[in-house]
Formats: C-alpha cells, sequence, structure tokens
C-alpha cells in the first residue's frame, strides 16, 4: 500500500488503510478533528487537525450537551504551534549508535505511575530486550549524553524500526518527567587521567549512587565528581569514597567527605524542588 495510515478509534488502534479511507471516515463523523492518526515518517501520532492532507474533510469533535460547531480550514496549510512546554531535544540517532555501547540510560516509574527510578546505562541491544521483557515501554523515559533532557521513548523517530511496532500515543502528561534535565556527573579518579560521566540518582547530603559505564575503581577509592547539570544552581563539586559497585558495574555509591557548605545547600535545593 503506497500511502498507509493507520487510525485510533475508541481507544482502539486500528489500520494499514489507505489516506481516501481516513478521509471517508472524517466525512462520515466516524472520525474527528481531535482524534489521532499516524504514518511512516511521523514521529509520533498526530491529531487530524494537525494534518494539511485532511482539512477540507475535518469535523470538529464533539462536545457534550452543546451544538456542534463548524470547522472551517485555514486559508493556507500551517504547522501546528508547538505547545508552551514543548521541550527542545538535540536528536541523537539511534541509527549510529553500536548495538553494544552502553550509553543508554532510562527512568521507570513515569510511565507507571509510580515513584521514578533511573538505571542504566544500557546498549541498543540491552534496550531492546528490555522492551521485550515488558520491562520497558512506549512511554518509558530515555536519556543519552548529548540530550538537553529525558525523551519519552514513543517519541524517538526510530521507534517503529528499532521496536517492530507502532509507537504509543504520547500525551503532553506522559512528558511532564522530562522537565529537569538528569544530574549529570564527570567522575576523576586519582592517579588515572581517565574522566567518566554518569547520571546521579538517591542524591542526599550523605553521598549519591552515579549509573556509568567501564567504571574501573573498587569500594574504598577516593574520587572527585565534579556534578553539573543545565541548571548551573545546583552545580557542585564533591569528594569522597567509594562504598559499593553496583550489580553488572553499572556505576557505585559514593559517600560524600568534607562536603562544602556550597554543595550542602545545592544538595537540599534540589531535593526541595524535586
Amino acid at each position: 500500500m503506497a500511502d498507509s495510515w493507520y487510525y485510533v478509534q475508541k481507544g482502539n488502534r486500528h489500520g494499514p488503510v489507505a489516506l481516501e479511507v481516513i478521509q471517508q471516515m472524517i466525512a462520515n463523523s466516524d472520525l474527528n478533528s481531535a482524534d489521532y492518526v499516524w504514518k511512516k515518517g511521523f514521529e509520533n501520532w498526530k491529531k487530524i487537525k494537525e494534518i494539511p492532507e485532511f482539512e477540507e474533510k475535518q469535523k470538529p469533535a464533539p462536545v457534550a450537551a452543546a451544538p456542534t460547531p463548524v470547522f472551517k480550514a485555514p486559508e493556507s496549510p500551517k504547522a501546528p504551534e508547538a505547545p508552551a512546554n514543548k521541550l527542545e531535544f538535540k536528536e541523537v540517532s539511534f541509527k549510529t549508535l553500536s548495538p553494544d555501547e552502553r550509553i543508554i540510560f532510562i527512568r521507570i516509574g513515569n510511565d507507571r505511575g509510580d515513584a521514578p527510578s533511573d538505571y542504566g546505562p544500557f546498549s541498543l541491544q540491552q534496550l531492546k530486550q528490555l522492551f521485550k521483557e515488558n520491562r520497558i515501554n512506549g512511554k518509558t523515559m530515555l536519556f543519552v549524553p548529548g540530550m538537553k533532557e529525558w525523551r519519552v521513548l514513543g517519541d524517538l523517530p526510530e521507534y517503529q524500526e528499532i521496536f517492530e511496532e507502532l509507537p504509543p500515543v504520547i500525551q503532553e502528561s506522559d512528558r511532564r518527567g522530562a522537565i529537569r534535565k538528569p544530574f549529570i556527573a564527570r567522575l576523576f579518579v586519582q592517579n588515572n587521567k581517565k574522566v567518566f560521566e554518569g547520571i546521579c540518582r538517591d542524591i542526599s547530603v550523605g553521598g549519591m549512587q552515579v549509573l556509568t559505564d567501564e567504571f574501573k575503581g573498587q569500594s574504598g577509592d577516593r574520587i572527585t565528581i565534579n556534578v553539573h547539570p543545565e541548571n548551573s544552581d545546583y552545580h557542585f563539586t564533591a569528594n569522597g569514597v567509594v562504598v559499593r559497585i553496583l550489580e553488572g558495574n553499572s556505576g557505585f555509591s559514593f559517600r560524600f567527605q568534607g562536603l562544602s557548605d556550597e554543595a550542602k545547600r545545592s544538595v537540599e535545593k534540589y531535593l526541595q524542588e524535586n
């Protein structure tokens, strides 16, 4: 089928169908301007009212206990304006990633209505396996160094190609967990010039965990951490000791030693606002 479309009707996905089928359903009021459709090339599902191909056929979504207004198409097609809180991301192409390169972090919880918790780093191959095992889904948050914020997995342009299924319908409420950039830590290990980069989690004034790949240290090592999130109000440097290596060498637990008052204020402010 040259022009394959999918649509959501009463919460169920249907397709593929031709463009003309969607147009006829709109004309018959089987679909309205607020319903979602998708075709290859879309980053995510779009509402019918956002797509120029359907302008002449569109009818507004019904409003309870009120007459249905007449939908008037604009004189010329215009791209839908992004919501005020829509985030801008630096694109990271997953097609160019090595399947075994462990640089992908995930945030579980927002996709299940639970408290968020971060894990990783994972490779693309591991990410696919987690998806296959239903341990993550299209609404799971994802972060790769170079991105500005956490991103919803279902927003990835390569979602269908990677996971071999249509992306889920992503609402703005699903993206709310991506408002704040994660704490990024640069790790300077004594007597070693190699610099590691990872994500901080479980932060307190006593210490934190750091998720990073290929950390060759061990319990008892003294290290220096430079934490530098996008919001410079939380920037601080800390010295301390590695107290535990995480399972699979995916990171470590770190206890602060001699944390400065300025660093304590940064941590406390972060905890109060998150």
